[in-house]
């Protein structure tokens, strides 16, 4: 019968712990909602081939809120209540919470920071973003293309998230040659920018740098640097909703903004080289059923649910530490821009990121469009000392974080 294309009544579970609320919502939610389309489409075509068999796919959410105690209350509640095959988290802050737990029940794990990553997490991967590395890739596109830029002033929320990416722009500011001028850390509960552009403004610089500051910071930073008549380059790891900072500033100053995350409605991401199938079509349905959500999260989950399927019909089975070997086999692996090495030893300790090219994006009339897509491991290839001097700098370095703790509970 399974041969005759009759659906599976079987269902295997997918977990999704994120924050669907709160300032970080941006890059937990429209992740979700990825998620939702990629279980319709599966579902829609007869589930997963599990050998003999199809299976379908039911996505289970749970809100952590990007606090870790309710990260760890959800990813117990997933495991032994749900019994999830596969948790997808953001990770950062929440991750060191469920890391014992994880480790205690052999759960295979997600994370799009894989700053996260090291030899204490065997069972948590970085199948899909390499935050922060990527963002070298901006950086030398910049210095290539707009050479007379030489000095920047950089800020970033003084976080998990901030914190790895603030080295490694530091490392790709100097690998390029650009002065850093100004560095300002903030605290996540800041409510008023104004006074760190003006500060970041007094040092004249060529570029402003957002780093990876959270949706809210990027648009009130974009906002008051607009209001305060800055005319240069901006550059920022995310440009989540630009359409709306374009409504609140203007056309001519959103111009040539720089940032890593594309629409997919890009015709570049067309390519034959890329490993995502219908990448159009897949944005025209997403801005239909969820407008106006669109973030730098919204297909990577599901990037991420598609390398997680093709592994399990290489191993013809979802438990998770056969689908990792699966996933991980031969060293290389499809990633959504490219064929990638798995990769990360001589920076997070293990080989658990999936590791090749990046685009890097810029606002055109109004529109993002991917201008190139750069080698990660060219770069780090050139410049990896460097990285790993910065990184050490700010305690960034996985030998640098406090050690696992035993799993509670």
């Amino acid at each position: 019968m399974p041969s005759l294309g009759l659906r599976g009544r079987r269902k295997v579970r997918i977990g999704v712990l994120a924050p669907l609320s709160g300032d970080v919502s941006a890059w937990g939610r429209p992740g979700l909602d990825g998620c939702r389309i990629w279980a319709d489409w599966v579902n829609a075509d007869g589930g997963i081939a599990l050998g003999d068999e199809r299976v379908q796919v039911e996505i289970i959410a749970y809100d952590d809120e990007y606090e870790p105690a309710k990260a760890l209350a959800g990813v117990k509640k997933l495991v032994l209540d749900d019994g999830v095959k596969l948790i997808m988290m953001l990770g950062g802050d929440t991750f060191p919470a469920v890391q014992g737990f994880v480790n205690q029940h052999k759960v295979l794990v997600t994370t799009l920071l894989p700053s996260d990553l090291s030899p204490d997490t065997p069972y948590l991967i970085a199948p899909c973003e390499v935050h922060p590395i990527y963002n070298v890739t901006g950086i030398e596109w910049l210095h290539e293309n707009n050479p007379d830029l030489r000095t920047v002033a950089l800020c970033a929320q003084e976080d998990s998230l901030g914190l790895p990416s603030i080295a490694t722009y530091r490392a790709g500011f100097e690998a390029a040659g650009i002065d850093l001028v100004k560095e300002v850390l903030f605290p996540g509960t800041t409510d008023d920018v104004e006074p760190i552009v003006r500060g970041m403004l007094r040092a004249e610089p060529d570029i402003l740098c957002w780093d990876t500051a959270y949706e809210p910071f990027v648009h009130a930073l974009t906002e008051c640097a607009f209001r305060l008549g800055f005319k240069g380059q901006i550059l920022s790891c995310t440009a989540d909703n630009y359409s709306e900072l374009i409504h609140k500033t203007s056309v001519e100053f959103m111009e040539g903004f720089v940032f890593q995350f594309p629409d997919f409605d890009d015709p570049a991401l067309n390519d034959p080289t890329v490993n995502f199938t219908n990448p159009n079509g897949f944005f025209d349905e997403y801005v239909k059923r969820f407008p106006g959500t669109w973030s730098a999260v919204s297909w990577e989950y599901f990037a991420i649910l598609e390398l997680w399927r093709e592994a399990v019909t290489t191993a013809r089975t979802v438990e998770p530490i056969s689908v990792l070997a699966a996933m991980k086999a031969g060293g290389v692996g499809k990633h959504v821009f490219g064929d990638a090495r798995w990769w990360g030893k001589e920076l997070f300790g293990i080989n658990h990121a999936l590791v090749g090219n990046w685009p890097v994006v810029r606002i055109e009339n109004g529109k993002a469009r991917i201008v190139e897509y750069k080698s990660i491991p060219d770069w780090w290839d050139r410049h990896g000392p460097l990285l790993v001097q910065h990184m050490r700098a700010l305690g960034q370095m996985w030998d640098q974080r406090p050690r696992l703790l035993p799993a509670a509970g």
